[in-house]
């Protein structure tokens, strides 16, 4: 039985572990459809975009309040009032874990 990512609790990363292969991420990408997986493997992307610039820094402090929560990390670039992208990487392993996928799974239920 596998569990859902969004139900998943992110683990610490410091590093000395490999990034997650193509499989893996193919395998993690099923759950995070609408996220981009960039050509060069070590990052996933998702815009969003909200009605305007309240809706979309209450979204942005929704994130960083789970970003927190999970010990987890990601970029958040809000731009042209209310517009917001959000890149995961797990920057000590320079490439993918499961953690970018449970936060970004987990964004998705923001």
């Amino acid at each position: 039985m596998n569990i859902r990512l969004s139900e998943k609790k992110c683990v610490a990363c410091e590093g000395g572990v490999p990034p997650l292969t193509r499989e893996q991420v193919a395998v993690f990408s099923l759950q995070i459809k609408e996220w981009n997986i960039a050509a060069d493997m070590r990052s996933i992307s998702r815009a969003f975009v909200f009605k305007n610039f309240k809706e979309a820094l209450a979204f942005v402090n929704r994130i960083g309040a789970l970003a927190e929560e999970e010990g987890h990390h990601p970029d958040i670039n809000l731009f042209d009032y209310k517009k917001v992208i959000i890149t995961l990487s797990t920057h000590a392993i320079g490439g993918l874990s499961e953690n970018d996928f449970i936060v970004a799974a987990k964004i998705d239920n923001i």
